[in-house]
This record gives structure tokens, C-alpha cells and sequence, in this order.
């Protein structure tokens, strides 16, 4: 079974690597990175002692990795700490808000060669995979190589789990290697025992989410140009085909409150160019965040576009209204958490399916509202800035969940720590 995914690995990644070459000719980001994850690490990457190493996908996950970094320093002052990811963005987040770590390095391929030239380098005696990221190569790999493995803030999404249980008998052997399973919810820690976990491994812990959700100060510059007259829309983490949904929105709130500002933040911002014109387009003027300048003109006609990585969280902070994208378009939507932590009011689209139980969690709180489309978000926006005291109750409540459901750190570190006494 072991060499048929690894076949089909083999051919998957020949066949699209032409795709990725083209996508990133023009800051050669894929180029860079393919020894890398070929095992060849950076030479300041090493250890001489047993390590720990976690690997966390992109930018959610390295935010919630972030958090376990330094109780497990303090808990295990002698094991190195390393951190993989796999996207670029994950990468440049890790580099900006991730400290605590030894080294930072992009995950391997999964083929045995790649992953044992990592193990070779820092001697995992743990590796930590943050969610899903279930590899079976690099899982087997670490166990013959004498680490242990934990999967932490797990969960298995409404979309994953029919592909999931397509490849049960592959799935069951490579759970087996697995030793301990903190899930996020009960509902995804029946679907990993329906996959083949084997139960008494599996445990419901929580979301490590709602430790990673802080208060972040935004740079004084974002400050001094989002803190003007007038309410501040922020769309944040949108995705293709929400961004004309957003501007449609803002077009609609400003007849009501003609001083409304508006925010964008793409999930991936090397959309810039695509969403400056949408902006343009729509007859407004878009100044880039990575254009700014002191002084530049801040009218509500002129659109800020954040097209840089690690601020979203500070913006927030100086929203009046938070839409919160990948919601809109069937994408099961992005983290809620951070607009919550500063008590902001949150709306959302109907696809949450990646976020489910903070998303139920919420709406059963009433601490979040839900559109069903462009028009009824501008007129959902219109409605809490006609109301101020409504988006209050709805941001305390947001908050007061976020605050009510921490500690999930500590609960994770202890259990991970019985896998290292």
C-alpha cells in the first residue's frame, strides 16, 4: 500500500510541477524552496539532540502552532524546536509571528528520501502535525527513525471525510503509527475513529484557535490611515468572486453613511493586481498597503487593499464592521477568531464548513451574522452602523466566547508531554 501512494505521489507531483514553475515565474518562489523540500535543509537547521517538530500547513496553522512553542520550551528545555510548513505564505508568517522556534524550514516531499534526510538533520523524539496533515511517508518515516507522533487541534472536514473513508485501508495502517490524537470537537473525533484511529488514541481537546486569537496592534501607519472619520468595513480573507460581492456592499452602505471606508485583505495577496482593478473598475480609487505613504489622500472613494501578510489581525482592531471571506463562495470559510478577540462585529456568508463548530458555537450565541449574498451583506453592514449598540452586544458576545474557550494550550502540552516523559 506504502509503495502504491508513494507511486501515485511520485506521478501526481511530476505531473503538476510544470503548473507550479509557470504560477511562481515571476518571484521564482516555488524554484527557490524545491531543494528544501527535497530534505536538503538550510545548514543552521540541525540538531545534536532530540528535537521537536511541528509541522503546520499555512497561515492558520502556523498561528496556532505559534502557541505551543513556549510551553514547550519551558516544559522541555532541552529538546530543540523546530517548525515546517508547506505554503510560501505559511512560511512569511512563521518568519513574522512565530518565534520561539530553533528553525524554520518548508516540509519535506513526502517520499521516504526527502523525509529521512529531514530526520537525519534535527532527530525529531516528537513530531507534532497541526490539524490534518496526515502523511503517511513522513508519519512512518519518524516512527522506524524512534520518534513519536501526535496529530493536535485536529479535525476532519464535512469535504475531507468522504475522500477520507475512499482510502480507509491505507488510512487505518497510517493512523496505527499515530500516538495520540487531540481533536477539535466530538464530531471529529468520531469521523477519525470511523477512518480508522484506533479510539483509545483519540481525544476531544478543543481548538488551539482560541488561544492563537490576540490583540495585535496595528503599524502605526495603518493606524494613522484607518483611523479616520467615518465607520471602516473590513473585508478580510476574501477570495475570488467575494471581492465584487464586497464592493457591491460598500456601494450599497454608503448611501446610508456616505463616509464609510472600506478594507480589503485577500487571502492571497499576489492578488493584488486582479482586485485593484475590480476596485478600479467599480469607480473608485485603490491605494495598496504596500504603496502607502504618509499623507496619502484617506476619502471613502479610496479603497485600501492589504496586500501584505501578518497585519489582518492589528486592522481589525480599527474595524467598525468585520466580514470575514471564504464564506461567500463555497471555499468552508476562514477564521473568525481574531475579529472576535477585539470584539468587533463579525458577519460571514453561509459555506463555514472548515470552521463548523466555532461557527455553530457562534451562531448559537448569537455572536455572529450570516449573508446569504452581496446585496444582504450591504444591507446587513448598513444595519449595525444604523445601530451601534446592536454591533456592540454582537462583538462583547463574540469576545466573551473567544475568552471562554481558552486553555486549550495547556490541556495540549500536557497530553503531548506523556509521549516525551
Amino acid at each position: 500500500m506504502y509503495a502504491a501512494y508513494t507511486s501515485v505521489l511520485a506521478i501526481g507531483l511530476v505531473a503538476a510541477l510544470p503548473y507550479y514553475l509557470w504560477r511562481g515565474r515571476r518571484d521564482g518562489r516555488y524554484r527557490r524552496t524545491f531543494r528544501e523540500r527535497c530534505g536538503h535543509l538550510p545548514s543552521d537547521v540541525r540538531s545534536e539532540r532530540p528535537s521537536i517538530w511541528i509541522h503546520a500547513v499555512s497561515v492558520g496553522e502556523v498561528l496556532a502552532a505559534a502557541t505551543l512553542a513556549p510551553p514547550l520550551r519551558a516544559r522541555f528545555p532541552d529538546h530543540p524546536l523546530f517548525l515546517s510548513t508547506t505554503t510560501v505564505t505559511g512560511h512569511a508568517v512563521a518568519r513574522e509571528r512565530a518565534g520561539g522556534f530553533d528553525g524554520l524550514f518548508y516540509a519535506p516531499f513526502d517520499f521516504p528520501r526527502p523525509v529521512g534526510r529531514v530526520l537525519a538533520a534535527i532527530r525529531p523524539a516528537l513530531l507534532v502535525l497541526v490539524d490534518t496533515e496526515l502523511w503517511p511517508n513522513t508519519i512512518r518515516e519518524t516512527r522506524r527513525a524512534g520518534g513519536r507522533v501526535a496529530l493536535v487541534n485536529g479535525r476532519i472536514s464535512e469535504r475531507s471525510f468522504p475522500r477520507y473513508r475512499l482510502v480507509r485501508r491505507l488510512l487505518r495502517r497510517v493512523l496505527s503509527h499515530v500516538d495520540l490524537f487531540l481533536m477539535q470537537s466530538d464530531l471529529y473525533a468520531r469521523r477519525l475513529v470511523e477512518m480508522g484511529a484506533p479510539p483509545d488514541r483519540v481525544h476531544v481537546s478543543g481548538s488551539l484557535k482560541f488561544d492563537a486569537a490576540r490583540a495585535v496592534p496595528a503599524p502605526a501607519e495603518l493606524r494613522e490611515r484607518l483611523s479616520g472619520p467615518g465607520p471602516l468595513l473590513v473585508a478580510g480573507s476574501t477570495v475570488p468572486g467575494e471581492e465584487r460581492a464586497v464592493l457591491d456592499a460598500h456601494a450599497v452602505v454608503r448611501r446610508a453613511h456616505p463616509a464609510c471606508r472600506l478594507l480589503i485583505a485577500p487571502r492571497h495577496p499576489e492578488r493584488a493586481p486582479e482586485i485593484e482593478g475590480l476596485v478600479r473598475s467599480a469607480g473608485l480609487d485603490c491605494l495598496r498597503r504596500s504603496r502607502m505613504q504618509p499623507g496619502d489622500w484617506r476619502g471613502p472613494e479610496q479603497v485600501t487593499l492589504l496586500d501584505t501578510l501578518g497585519e489582518l489581525a492589528g486592522v481589525y482592531a480599527l474595524a467598525s464592521v468585520v466580514f470575514v471571506g471564504g464564506s461567500l463562495e463555497p471555499r468552508g470559510g476562514h477564521n473568525v477568531l481574531e475579529a472576535a478577540a477585539v470584539g468587533k462585529p463579525i458577519l460571514v456568508g453561509p459555506h463555514m464548513q472548515n470552521f463548523h463548530d466555532i461557527a455553530e458555537l457562534f451562531r448559537a450565541e448569537g455572536a455572529m451574522l450570516e449573508v446569504s449574498g452581496g446585496a444582504e451583506l450591504g444591507a446587513a453592514v448598513a444595519g449595525l452602523l444604523d445601530d451601534p449598540e446592536r454591533a456592540r452586544v454582537l462583538g462583547e458576545r463574540a469576545r466573551r466566547l473567544v475568552e471562554g474557550n481558552r486553555g486549550v494550550v495547556a490541556r495540549s502540552v500536557d497530553a503531548l508531554a506523556g509521549l516525551l516523559s
